[in-house]
């Protein structure tokens, strides 16, 4: 196990705590609605309960990193990308197609337990008969993702390649990945990620597949806690 990561770990999991403490604690996502007050841009970390850090010190483990319109231009906000990896409230509709975590939490599920879903992750768009069909698994994506904590931070930059929301994003992915690593915090035996098709999710036990088996820069954990402590100075 490497010394120096196992250290910027412990350091980035305290300032995820830091940030929940101030910012009224990890919030379970089916809970969360657009009338709370969103930042414009962000970045979110996921916790997954029944994950637990075994290396790290104690509490839940973050399973997934993601921001939002990164590319030139784009308009995504924040909370509405947040409500695309929760679906609809009520119905426990939504869309893989229009988000990755999505499809791979669904991905997972289908072999696990053995479903039929061929038109799954296939293409951006479907049509109704196929959005039909996938009805069933998508509440059970939407109930799968609506158990997890969500921490977010407020990044308000313009998209763009030298976003400060993409280099927090892609280090603290690449950080907390165990691909081709040897595991800090490992995902439990029962983690729905080592079901999932896609080789970077079980080998890094994130539901995060970019930026996985890329190294990371240490002074990213310098840059956010700045932005942690100019956050609670507001």
């Amino acid at each position: 196990m490497s010394a120096e990561r196992l250290g910027h770990l412990r350091h980035l999991y305290a300032l995820i705590d830091d940030l929940a403490r101030f910012s009224g604690g990890p919030r379970r996502l089916s809970e969360c609605t657009g009338r709370m007050e969103w930042p414009s841009r962000g970045v979110y970390f996921f916790l997954e309960l029944g994950e637990v850090r075994s290396d790290t010190g104690s509490g839940s483990r973050i399973v997934r990193v993601g921001t939002h319109a990164l590319k030139a231009g784009a308009q995504t906000s924040f909370w509405n990308r947040l409500a695309q990896h929760r679906g609809t409230m009520g119905s426990g509709a939504g869309n893989h197609r229009s988000s990755i975590f999505r499809l791979l939490v669904g991905a997972a599920l289908i072999c696990e337990c053995g479903l039929d879903y061929p038109d799954w992750g296939q293409g951006s768009s479907a049509t109704k008969q196929v959005r039909d069909s996938e009805r069933a698994l998508e509440r059970q994506v939407s109930e799968h993702i609506g158990r997890m904590q969500v921490v977010w931070l407020k990044i308000d930059d313009e998209p763009g390649p030298s976003s400060l929301r993409g280099f927090i994003e892609r280090n603290a992915i690449a950080l907390l990945s165990n691909a081709e690593r040897q595991p800090i915090d490992p995902p439990s035996s029962g983690w729905l990620g080592r079901a999932c098709p896609r080789e970077r999710v079980r080998a890094s036990g994130l539901w995060n597949q970019n930026h996985v088996d890329e190294s990371y820069e240490p002074v990213f954990l310098d840059s956010l806690k700045e932005l942690i402590k100019k956050e609670r100075s507001r």
